[in-house]
C-alpha cells in the first residue's frame, strides 16, 4: 500500500534490537522545549505520528521514492511551531532537529526536504533535496547514534536506518 499524504504513520525500524518509532528528545536535559529527532529506546513503542507534504504535490497525494517531502510530527510543536524535520549542524555532526519549515521548496529551505528510497524491501529516509536547481547539498541517509545517555539521535550516518511505515 502506498504512502499518502494527508495520512498520518509512524515510522519504526525493521529489524528488531535497533530502538522504537521517532519522537521527539530535549537536546538537553534541562530542555523544556524537544527539539531533537530520536528514537524511542523501547522497541515495542511506535513513538509519535508524522504526516508528509510532498514538494510538488501531485493527483491523490501518493508519495514516490526519491519525491522531495517535509517530514512533520502530527499535532506536536516545538516551541509553539510545527515540529517539521531538518537538517542541522551540531558538534560537526549533522542531526535531524524539529525546528523546520514547512513547504516553500527552495534555497532557503533546502535543509527542510528529505525523500523515501527502497533499500531492499524495505526504505531508508535520505537527505538529498532536489528543490533547488543551482545548489549542491551534501547528501546522506538518516540513521542514528546512541548517546552515553543511552539516547537514539536521528542523524547523517554511512549505516542508514531500514525503516518501515505503520498507519497511525
Amino acid at each position: 500500500m502506498p504512502l499518502v499524504t494527508g495520512i498520518s504513520y509512524y515510522i519504526v525500524p525493521v529489524i528488531s534490537g535497533r530502538g522504537g518509532g521517532v519522537k521527539l528528545s530535549p537536546t538537553t536535559l534541562n530542555q523544556t522545549c524537544p527539539l531533537d529527532v530520536a528514537q524511542e529506546n523501547n522497541e515495542q513503542r511506535n513513538g509519535l505520528p508524522l504526516n508528509f507534504q510532498l514538494a510538488i504535490p501531485n493527483r491523490g497525494g501518493v508519495i514516490r521514492d526519491n519525491a522531495d517531502l517535509n517530514i512533520r510530527f502530527t499535532g506536536a510543536t516545538t516551541c509553539g511551531k510545527p515540529a517539521v524535520w531538518r537538517i542541522e549542524e551540531v558538534n560537526g555532526q549533522r542531526v535531524v532537529s524539529s525546528r523546520g519549515t514547512l513547504g516553500n521548496p527552495g534555497k532557503n529551505t533546502l535543509s527542510n526536504w528529505f525523500k523515501f528510497e527502497k533499500f531492499d524491501n524495505d526504505y531508508k529516509i535520505v537527505f538529498c533535496p532536489g528543490v533547488c536547481n543551482t545548489c549542491r547539498p551534501a547528501c546522506g541517509t538518516i540513521g542514528t547514534t546512541i548517546a552515553k545517555n543511552g539516547r537514539r539521535s536521528l542523524l547523517l550516518s554511512n549505516e542508514p536506518l531500514k525503516v518501515k511505515f505503520i498507519k497511525a
